[in-house]
């Protein structure tokens, strides 16, 4: 088959490889569509450490069942399908509590670092085990079923941040994930929510995915229109989508006191963070971590059109061509957010 493969850092290779064979409890999967996700482009030059050469990367994607191990009884073939981007093993502590993103064996597709390689969709086939796979509606197609693994990993940090019907809620970092988390919180009945970034392209996004504000943190009103829209207290709660101490800080200054606050971004490993202002006004603080059986919900969403997934859909390619398309993505100045490829 054909597959991108990173062979060594900075150097994507479309080329042959061998077909995946099928185990027991496996699937065989024609890839219809698999998005370039962020952690994916850092991973090419080797600055994440978790896409170490040579691998085939690729996490969130959709395709066609095409063959079914011998311990498959609830999938057939030509069933159209997407699946979690980590394999839990079902079994350990973490398991068997439902914290299926916290497997103390936890494999994520498309990665390898010092503990395992997992190759991933980025092929014209991908082999998984049965026990993470989703069927997909017959009102969604595949490239929007491909863009359902990052909508769950907004749906899992909204749902640690239990926002409540009227409560207000800001969101730090209106990238994809941020785009995201904006629509999940409409969802959920926010009375008002307020987008922050530095670039005015992402803040007119958040205002289309329905942010009521949309500032720049460093805008002179930035503090007054905050305190304005929330009876002078500061959010209820606040997702912070960049991880940088900025926007980390940035978080915490929106919050009222008593308030909620989710961390989703990990833009940098280590952040410098306001400790005081924290416990002084006892913020609860949570880290969030990829998604935990939200598939379903996510692809209801989407299949009612709840969620649009356009807003953060920049185009699709051939996998061919998947190079240079991550070459564009790397560039700074790139305003790209979802591109999806297909083999």
């Amino acid at each position: 088959m054909k597959a991108l493969v990173l062979e060594e850092y900075l150097k994507l290779a479309y080329r042959d490889i061998d077909d995946p064979t099928v185990g027991v409890d496996e699937v065989l999967i024609e890839v219809k569509a698999c998005g370039i996700c962020g952690s994916d482009v850092h991973g090419v030059d080797g600055s994440t450490g978790r896409r170490i050469p040579p691998i085939i990367m690729g996490h969130e994607a959709s395709g066609i069942i095409r063959e079914c191990g011998k311990g498959v009884s609830e999938w057939a073939r030509d069933e159209r399908v997407t699946f979690d981007s980590t394999i839990y093993c079902g079994v350990c502590w973490h398991c068997r509590r439902g914290e299926i993103n916290l497997c103390d064996n936890r494999r994520v597709v498309g990665v390898s670092c010092a503990d395992y390689r997992r190759h991933g969709a980025f092929a014209q086939y991908i082999v998984v085990p049965k026990h993470i796979l989703y069927k997909i509606p017959q009102e969604v197609d595949f490239i929007h079923a491909a863009m359902v693994e990052p909508l769950s990993i907004a749906m899992h940090a909204v749902c640690l941040a239990r926002p409540c019907v009227g409560e207000t809620a800001a969101v730090i970092g209106a990238g994809t994930i941020g785009i995201l988390i904006i629509q999940v919180l409409r969802t959920a009945g926010c009375k008002t929510v307020i987008a922050v970034d530095t670039d005015a392209k992402r803040l007119a996004g958040a205002r289309d995915a329905g942010a009521d504000v949309a500032l720049t943190p460093t805008a002179p009103e930035f503090g007054e229109t905050i305190r304005s829209r929330t009876e002078n207290r500061g959010v209820d709660v606040a997702l912070e989508a960049v991880g940088v101490t900025a926007s980390v800080r940035t978080t915490v200054d929106v919050l009222r006191k008593g308030g909620r606050m989710v961390l989703v971004g990990n833009f940098t490993p280590d952040v410098s963070f306001p400790l005081v202002s924290v416990v002084t006004r006892e913020i609860a603080v949570t880290g969030s971590c990829n998604s935990r059986g939200d598939y379903p919900t996510c692809l209801d969403l989407i299949a009612r059109k709840r969620i649009d997934l356009d807003l953060i859909y920049s185009g699709h390619a051939p996998l061919a061509d998947g190079a240079a398309w991550f070459e564009k993505l790397r560039r700074p100045e790139s305003k790209l957010m979802k591109v999806v490829l297909e083999p």
